[in-house]
């Protein structure tokens, strides 16, 4: 693989705190934070993981995979019955749906807030470097929770350029991560499982 270019932050020297979903999705963002000497943090904030066996499995493999790279962890609460709340009346909705905006929300909202609360004035998150996820919709989801604090910004920077979704799966395949089915929510589970049994008639 050829030599990528410099990572150029939106704010030099800041601490950045990432926010990451899974393991797969964020090695290759971690990788290229460290190899451009950045200082950041892993922030794990995911309720919407079901069921909790499903929650410890992506939690063990990004902290292990935290711990090789020297990088602090933060490990925030697991409480899939607020996430649960918060999505009401949206279970039908599709992949990249309302429900989708009111998740990606949720997370990023409580990890600028803790951004704002540690001093970290940069936000950044792994959701994007994943095909199956709308960087549009994760953007926007992004800047609108850090726009709530004057000294955090969102950086909306596209993981996926330069190699970044192939180096993605090649790390994964390499530290042999945990490599999840679905996204992460019952209802993701039951639409995958719905596929799946289509697709096998």
């Amino acid at each position: 693989m050829s030599e990528r270019a410099k990572l150029k932050f939106p704010i030099e020297a800041g601490k950045i705190l990432l926010h990451c979903c899974c393991a797969p999705c964020s090695g290759d963002v971690v990788e290229r934070l460290c190899e451009n000497g950045a200082d950041f943090a892993i922030y794990f904030y995911n309720p919407n993981v079901h069921p909790r066996e499903e929650y410890e499995k992506r939690k063990a493999a990004i902290v292990s995979y935290a711990q090789k790279m020297n990088v602090p962890f933060v490990d925030a609460d697991y409480d899939p019955d607020r996430w649960f709340e918060r999505v009401k009346g949206r279970e039908a909705e599709p992949e990249r749906g309302k429900r989708c905006d009111i998740c990606f929300s949720m997370r990023l909202e409580r990890s600028a807030l803790y951004a704002h609360e540690n001093g970290y004035p940069v936000l950044a998150s792994s959701f994007g470097i994943s095909r199956w996820k709308n960087i549009d919709q994760v953007n926007a989801c992004g800047r609108k929770a850090a726009a709530a604090y004057a000294d955090v910004m969102f950086w909306d920077y596209n993981w996926r350029k330069q190699g970044g979704s192939e180096r993605m799966i090649q790390i994964a395949e390499r530290e042999k991560f945990y490599r999840q089915t679905y996204c992460g929510c019952a209802y993701s589970l039951r639409d995958t499982g719905t596929r799946n049994n289509q697709e096998s008639r």
